[in-house]
C-alpha cells in the first residue's frame, strides 16, 4: 500500500469519528432540550399582553385554576384570560396598589395598598384629582379582592363589594416614627417607606409544607447618608383569622383595624435600595424567597436588583448594625454573584421588579413594562425558566424551541 492510501485511510477514520462525536453531541443536546420542554409546565403561553393606564405595572399573579391572570396598575387591578383579554377590574383606587399574591386556598387576590402623604402619594392624588393624605395621615394595607366577584370592566372597590382591606400597625408606625442616627434625628424607623412585595409561603425554617402564611415586605427610600437602611425588612402574618378585621375601604376616613403585630419581623442584609422590595415571590421548589428590587445607589454595595433568600433554614437573632436592638435575621443564598467586602449574594436582572409570579417548578412569569406609542403604559407578562445562572439568573422559557 502506497503513502497516499495509508492517509486517505488514516482521514477517514479520522472523519467518521468525528461524525459519531458530532451526532452524539447533536443527540445530547436534542435530549436536554427534550427534558426542558418536558420541564415545562402545560397548556401556557409564553407571554400575557395587557395595557394600562397613566401608571406602570406594579405587580402580576397567575391563577391556573381559573386560567385567568392579574395585573396591578398602581391605581387599578385588571383581570384577563390567559391571552390578554380583560374579564373584569376595579378601577380608581386613591392609593398605590403593589404586588399581588393569591391565596392558595381561597383563590383571592391579596395586594399592598399605600395612602401616603409623600411624593409617590401627592402624585397619585394629583393624577386622580382627588384629595391628598393629610401630613402623619399615612397608613398601609393589605387588600383582598374577591376573584368570583370581579366579573366586570370599572367596578368600584367598595359599592361593588369586592374590595375589603386590613390595616398593617406595624410599617405605619415605622413610617411614621422619627430615629435618631448618628447624633441627628431622622423620619422613618429603617427607612420605611411603606409595604409593597407580597406573597404566600410556609413558616421559614419549616420541615414540611404547613398552613400558608402571608409575607409583607418594607418599601425602603434611598438614602446614602443614613447606615441603618442597608436591611430589607419582611413581615410575616397569619391570616386565618383576618376576616375579623376586613373592612371596606373608605378613602376619606382611613380605618385601622387590623393586627396589632407580625407574627414575625425578618431583616435581610442587601444593602440599601430604592423603595425596598417591590416584587417578593416564594420558589417551592429551592425554597427561596426572590426579591426584586430598583437598585440602590450606595457606593459600598453592589447594589444587584434580584436577591434570593434562603427560608428552609430559621431565623437567627442578631443585634442590628449601630443598634443594641436584637431582630430576626435571615440568610441570603449563596448564589448568583458574591461582592466579597460586603459579602451580599445578588443578581443584576433588568425585569422582576414590576411583577414576578410562580407558575410551577422552576418556571415564572416576569413582567417585561413599557410605553406604547400614545403613552400608555403596558405590560407583557412573559414566561421565563429559572437557570439561577450568575450572569442570567432567568431564560425565557421559548428560548430553544
Amino acid at each position: 500500500m502506497i503513502l497516499t492510501d495509508k492517509v486517505c485511510i488514516l482521514a477517514t477514520k479520522r472523519h467518521r469519528k468525528m461524525k459519531q462525536r458530532l451526532w452524539m453531541l447533536c443527540a445530547l443536546l436534542l435530549m436536554v432540550q427534550g427534558l426542558l420542554k418536558a420541564d415545562r409546565p402545560e397548556g401556557l403561553p409564553d407571554s400575557v399582553y395587557v395595557t394600562g393606564g397613566n401608571f406602570h405595572v406594579q405587580g402580576i399573579a397567575i391563577d391556573r385554576t381559573r386560567r385567568c391572570m392579574y395585573f396591578s396598575f398602581t391605581t387599578s387591578l385588571v383581570k384577563t384570560d390567559l391571552k390578554g383579554n380583560v374579564i373584569g377590574s376595579v378601577e380608581h383606587l386613591t392609593g398605590h396598589l403593589g404586588d399581588l399574591a393569591i391565596h392558595p386556598v381561597t383563590g383571592d387576590v391579596y395586594a399592598s395598598l399605600e395612602c401616603k402623604d409623600d411624593a409617590i402619594g401627592a402624585s397619585i392624588s394629583r393624577k386622580l384629582g382627588t384629595s391628598a393624605v393629610e401630613a402623619d395621615g399615612s397608613r398601609f394595607y393589605v387588600a383582598i379582592f374577591r376573584a368570583d366577584r370581579l366579573t366586570r370592566k370599572g367596578m368600584d372597590a367598595s359599592a361593588d363589594s369586592v374590595m375589603t382591606t386590613v390595616y398593617l400597625d406595624e410599617p405605619t408606625c415605622d413610617y411614621q416614627d422619627t430615629v435618631t442616627e448618628r447624633g441627628r434625628t431622622v423620619p422613618h424607623r429603617h427607612g420605611c417607606s411603606g409595604i409593597d412585595g407580597i406573597t404566600f409561603a410556609p413558616s421559614i425554617g419549616a420541615s414540611s409544607e404547613d398552613i400558608p402564611y402571608l409575607y409583607v415586605g418594607y418599601g425602603i427610600y434611598s438614602d446614602t447618608t443614613r447606615t441603618d437602611n442597608d436591611h430589607q425588612v419582611l413581615l410575616c402574618y397569619d391570616v386565618r383569622s383576618w376576616d375579623r378585621y376586613e373592612k371596606p375601604m373608605q378613602w376619606d376616613a382611613l380605618h385601622t383595624s387590623g393586627p396589632a403585630k407580625p407574627l414575625h419581623k425578618y431583616f435581610v442584609h442587601t444593602g440599601n435600595t430604592r423603595y425596598g422590595v417591590q416584587n417578593l415571590v416564594y420558589h417551592p421548589t429551592s425554597r427561596q424567597f426572590l426579591m426584586a428590587v430598583y437598585c440602590g445607589a450606595k457606593s459600598s454595595y453592589p447594589n444587584y436588583s434580584l436577591f434570593a433568600v434562603d427560608a428552609s433554614v430559621p431565623s437567627v437573632w442578631q443585634s442590628l448594625p449601630g443598634s443594641e436592638k436584637r431582630v430576626e435575621m435571615l440568610c441570603l443564598v449563596p448564589q448568583g454573584n458574591l461582592h466579597r467586602p460586603t459579602g451580599v449574594h445578588g443578581w443584576h436582572f433588568p425585569w422582576g421588579s414590576t411583577g414576578m409570579c410562580h407558575v410551577e417548578g422552576n418556571y415564572f412569569y416576569l413582567s417585561e413594562n413599557r410605553k406604547d406609542k400614545r403613552g400608555n403604559q403596558i405590560c407583557t407578562a412573559r414566561l421565563y425558566r429559572w437557570t439561577g445562572d450568575a450572569a442570567c439568573p432567568f431564560v425565557p422559557a421559548d428560548e430553544g424551541r
